[in-house]
């Protein structure tokens, strides 16, 4: 090589590498944008919802952009970006291609000090990057810390979820619509159908989508599916609220050995490339069921899986929850592997046959007993384990928390006779000691014993209704409590509030007292007539709440803070002949109707109708701690019929509300009241307000720096649903049961479940 070629080599090498790192910087694709339609739709998730968001547009008479234009998923972010001044109509102009199109930095650095100034300097650039669009990592990574700044209530997640679905693949799905393993959420402006059947993680509010975090492996199992049959060449796998089609491949075996199975699948790029079916089957009558565990009788308390599902076999196949699998009742399968409970399968509709009552001490304070002495005029049997032992009849059996027998769990005590009863001699009711029909199970727990009275629901409703409503009350009268609280006890076996301690109520107060007085032939014969039927709204048995006496009007479903259209049998209305609605939203209309002790109504001629109270500041707050010394209450808002919805209480170190019939009696009710009734008679001793239908009277400040309040009230009990004293006075009127039961709720249907519709 001579000197020249030497010379050229050598100087040539660096213009190769230059021209190499040319070709490499102009053939690397540019980093991925975001629209602005997305980052404005992202900024305005950090200050609200989307349904307000949609509420706003919706309300607005003047729109931002030309109404001649089709709606865009983003007008509504972008709408309320305006309306609030972080973005300006004339620098960021409400037109359909700038949201289409891509953010520049200066679009993020403008908006970013709208929203948070601090984390907005952050971004500041010069004029030649200004224009250049900014790569979507940039704007998360930004979005990171305005959400540092404007989220502190932790309102916006991080989700990981298997997306197996989208429009793209999903049929009569509505639009913007993501099925993941976490539920259903909305993805506007966000493209995901690439992702499905992928693990991935989202940014989520509420249940809108607002990016997509993170993306993890593209093959993923879904667990404990249900498979149901296709065509003959596919099958039916169902994963939450969607179904998908999968080819069949003879390698498998036989198609007909998928159908009605619960199995593992495992997809990978869209391909389906493993199938596990899982095939052991047990059942039983269900005992109890927690957060992680179900006993099922004959095989103790089994693990639920990780991925535990419950499945409805029976009419229109549905994914449920836990909370549908009930205690006392074996209408459920239960599908095992690996000693755990995979799901359960829902074979039929449950009956109502049957309820499980936990009984309280004898006060009524605690579910916890630190034992218990049981015997029967019969004799009775003890099964614990595998063991049962007889017991000689009036023989007593004392249990405590100690008891040997209860190394397995429970003890069930049942009398020798089915007509007998067991007496359970460690508590007491108002008539003595109780007695039970059915069987009465004892569970040892952490803080003491567990009593349960498993029993048929019609038998139960005997010693409802007496503990209810006096058994002197008119005969009508008596049947529409029966059928109330069959209609309350049927909504309670399914709600699951016990299920962890194998029970579906407890005897007090808290759901209906139960045995708590003597029943009688009248009681008895009440709930015989009126035998199985319930009341139903649109096919769906009725929250069939009741209370003792009304003020003259009852209210509707939103006085525990509900949504009076999910209750729209109970709407509220005036106790006359009629019904109708008072007009008593405002303090000086209330005021008039409830210092009218005779204003005519079913409930006119009962003590509780009127009455009155006085009350000081000082006795008020030993409940109201959180203003100080209470200077004045105000009635700020009141529901259908005048009750007290919200109470604003001055006090001189701040202001507060209480809102909610319950703690609105709860707080201004306290131990030294004196209730004067309308016959003149008093009841002390109480804790909280006969009602919430109140009005208040600011009485002054004493020489001793007291205020005193004076309370006029109505009615007892919280007013929604049935006056049980109304409901005597229609009786003795001759109304019927019926007559009654459909004045006070609206649009029912009375028959028995069993006619009820799938």
């Amino acid at each position: 090589m001579n000197k020249k070629t030497f010379i050229g080599f050598v100087l040539g090498i660096p213009l190769l590498v230059l021209v190499l790192i040319v070709i490499v910087l102009l053939s690397e694709p540019k980093p991925a944008g975001i629209s602005r339609g997305v980052a404005y739709k992202s900024a305005a998730l950090l200050l609200t919802d989307r349904e307000s968001c949609e509420k706003m547009l919706a309300n607005q008479k003047q729109k931002y952009f030309p109404e001649n234009e089709p709606v865009g998923w983003y007008e509504k972010y972008m709408n309320f970006l305006y309306e609030k001044g972080y973005l300006d109509s004339k620098q960021v102009s409400p037109d359909r291609r700038l949201a289409e199109g891509f953010l520049t930095y200066e679009d993020a650095e403008n908006l970013a000090e709208a929203l948070a100034p601090e984390a907005g300097r952050q971004i500041q650039v010069g004029k030649k990057k200004s224009k250049k669009q900014i790569p979507a990592d940039e704007w998360w990574f930004l979005y990171d810390d305005l959400r540092k700044s404007l989220d502190k209530d932790g309102q916006i997640k991080d989700l990981d979820v298997l997306l197996y679905g989208t429009p793209a693949n999903v049929n009569s799905s509505e639009a913007w619509t993501a099925y993941t393993s976490k539920g259903n959420y909305q993805f506007e402006g966000i493209s995901l159908d690439s992702y499905i059947d992928s693990k991935i993680t989202i940014l989520v509010k509420g249940n809108e989508i607002i990016s997509i975090k993170g993306i993890g492996s593209d093959s993923v199992t879904y667990k404990n599916v249900w498979i149901t049959a296709g065509d003959g060449t596919s099958f039916h796998v169902h994963l939450g609220s969607v179904e998908r089609s999968f080819p069949f491949d003879e390698s498998m075996g036989k198609n007909e050995k998928f159908v009605n199975q619960l199995a593992d699948i495992t997809i990978r790029k869209g391909n389906l490339q493993k199938v596990t079916l899982k095939k052991k089957k047990i059942s039983g009558k269900v005992l109890a069921v927690t957060d992680s565990t179900i006993e099922i009788e004959g095989y103790g308390t089994l693990k639920m899986d990780e991925n535990f599902k419950v499945y409805r076999l029976y009419g229109r196949f549905e994914e449920r929850s836990v909370s549908d699998i009930i205690v006392g009742y074996d209408n459920q399968e239960f599908i095992v592997a690996h000693g755990k409970l995979c799901a359960a399968l829902l074979i039929r509709e449950f009956d109502a046959k049957t309820i499980r009552v936990l009984l309280m001490n004898s006060n009524f304070q605690s579910i916890f007993h630190p034992s218990v002495t049981l015997s029967a005029k019969s004799g009775m049997t003890l099964t614990f384990g595998s063991r049962v032992v007889k017991v000689p009849p009036k023989a007593e059996v004392i249990i405590d928390t100690g008891d040997e027998r209860l190394k397995d769990g429970r003890i069930v005590a049942a009398p020798l006779e089915n007509e007998d009863s067991i007496l359970i001699n460690s508590i007491k009711r108002s008539y003595g000691v109780p007695s039970y029909e059915g069987t009465i199970e004892i569970r040892k727990n952490a803080e003491g014993l567990l009593l349960v009275n498993e029993l048929y629901l019609e038998d139960y409703l005997t010693k409802v209704v007496p503990s209810e409503m006096p058994n002197s009350y008119e005969k009508e009268a008596l049947k529409a409590q029966a059928v109330c609280a069959r209609t309350y006890a049927y909504r309670q076996i399914q709600s699951n509030t016990y299920s962890k301690y194998g029970a579906h109520v407890d005897d007090s107060t808290r759901f209906q007292v139960y045995n708590n007085l003597p029943t009688s032939a009248k009681t008895e014969n009440a709930v015989k007539e009126t035998y199985g039927k319930l009341l139903f709204y649109n096919d769906t048995p009725i929250e069939a709440f009741y209370f003792s006496t009304s003020c003259g009007h009852t209210t509707d479903g939103s006085v525990w803070g509900g949504n009076p259209v999910d209750f729209p049998y109970l709407d509220g209305c005036l106790l006359q002949d009629g019904g109708g609605v008072l007009n008593l939203s405002t303090n000086g209309d209330f005021e008039d109707f409830i210092k009218n002790k005779e204003y005519p109504a079913y409930d006119v001629q009962f003590p509780m109708y009127r009455w009155e109270t006085s009350v000081t500041n000082r006795q008020l707050e030993e409940e109201i701690t959180e203003v100080g010394s209470i200077l004045n209450i105000t009635v700020t808002e009141r529901g259908v019929g005048g009750i007290v919805k919200k109470l604003r209480v001055e006090g001189s170190e701040g202001v507060m509300t209480i809102s909610g019939e319950g703690q609105v009696r709860a707080k201004l009710g306290n131990k030294y009241m004196t209730i004067q009734k309308k016959d003149g008679s008093n009841m002390k001793n109480v804790n909280s307000l006969p009602s919430a239908y109140i009005a208040i009277e600011n009485q002054g400040v004493d020489e001793n720096n007291i205020t005193t309040f004076h309370i006029y009230g109505g009615g007892y009990g919280h007013g929604v649903g049935m006056s049980q004293n109304g409901a005597q006075t229609m009786a003795k009127e001759g109304k019927t049961s019926e007559d009654i039961l459909k004045f006070f709720y609206h649009g029912v249907d009375i028959r028995e479940a069993d006619n009820t519709k799938e």
